[in-house]
């Protein structure tokens, strides 16, 4: 049987694939495990300064495999599987700029994990969802607080209370996606962005990310006396 994910080191760039195609990269037990680990290594490689992270085969990710996670006695055990080793707590603390590649589908906790990183490039065939809400769900892999942040109340709301699937160029439109290309460029696109996120100062990129994140729900004066710390750190 083929490992969940694949993973390898193309020069400073981590790229990490969901790899079940059998199952259009659903996220189940054994990919969690594997994506917990694969983002440890990013974040503790010295030779890593991006992560790139796809689809293998036609699409991204479907989201949960509904046949581990939809058949738990209640969502709040569903939660505390997913959780137990905590995938998403690690891409929001890993410490290098993470670009998110989509095409086919992109759907569910696979879009929710998109949402965290730093950019997304979409190709012209990604479709995007958020559909939980149809099956009686609510997103739980942190999408009702990331898609605001990242497209706003009014798009977040759209995508997350009628659970339709949207186009790469409305995911652009609705700012869910940085940039669209065709499918064949989608790699090669992705890898001239993390390649240039590699070669940026370290310290620089790392307080960067954690002025936008940790800033992002300060009051102003409070964000504005956070980027002041931060900028310290990096000129000392």
């Amino acid at each position: 049987m083929a490992a969940p994910i694949s993973i390898r080191l193309e020069g400073s760039v981590l790229w990490i694939g969901f790899n079940r195609l059998e199952r259009y990269n659903a996220y189940n037990l054994a990919m969690r495990d594997a994506l917990y680990e694969a983002f440890g290594l990013a974040a503790e490689h010295p030779d890593v300064g991006a992560v790139i992270v796809y689809g293998e085969g036609d699409h991204y990710s479907v989201g949960a495999d509904l046949t581990e996670f939809g058949t738990a006695p209640s969502q709040q055990v569903a939660r505390r599987v997913r959780f137990a080793r905590d995938v998403w707590g690690r891409v929001l603390d890993c410490p290098r700029p993470i670009i998110a590649a989509l095409h086919g589908y992109c759907l569910g906790s696979g879009l929710e994990l998109a949402l965290l990183c730093d950019q997304r490039i979409a190709a012209d065939d990604a479709v995007l969802g958020l559909p939980e809400i149809n099956l009686g769900m609510i997103p739980a892999a942190g999408g009702t607080q990331s898609a605001p942040r990242v497209a706003g109340l009014g798009h977040a709301s759209a995508l997350l209370l009628t659970g339709e699937r949207i186009s790469a160029g409305e995911a652009m439109r609705h700012r869910l996606v940085e940039e669209v290309v065709p499918r064949a460029q989608l790699r090669l696109r992705a890898g001239e962005i993390a390649e240039h996120c590699a070669r940026l100062a370290p310290d620089a990129a790392l307080a960067t990310r954690d002025a936008l994140r940790r800033g992002l729900d300060l009051p102003l004066a409070a964000g504005l006396a956070l980027e002041r710390r931060l900028a310290r750190r990096v000129w000392e």
